[in-house]
């Protein structure tokens, strides 16, 4: 895959869990400016970790991996991957708590049936 790895593991991450939101109706699209907060908060502090653990030398971006398009001394997909895995997880986190809603409706349903 070459320059485009870290881009596609990405791109596949965001297409496997996009169905979440209309299959499951989590509705984390849907509320824009609250995903857009989360996502503010916890990119700031983790971007600022990654840049000072980039310039301490502590780890690097294998250059074959990735695009080559640097901002502030961090590859562009590791800018995306701040947006990508929390966008993910909180689709994840809400298909959870959807279906253990709907299971747990359907159980008192069924048990105040007797």
């Amino acid at each position: 895959m070459g320059p485009y790895e870290y881009l596609a593991l990405l791109a596949a991450c965001l297409l496997i869990t996009a169905p979440l939101e209309i299959v499951l109706g989590v509705r984390v699209y849907r509320q824009a400016r609250r995903l857009g907060l989360t996502l503010l908060c916890t990119g700031v502090v983790f971007v600022a970790w990654d840049l000072l653990g980039a310039v301490l030398g502590h780890w690097d971006y294998h250059p074959q991996r990735i695009s080559g398009i640097h901002i502030l001394g961090l590859p562009l997909e590791e800018y995306l991957f701040f947006l990508v895995v929390p966008i993910c997880a909180i689709l994840a986190f809400e298909a959870v708590r959807t279906t253990i809603d709907d299971v747990g409706a359907w159980l008192r349903r069924r048990v105040g049936r007797r």
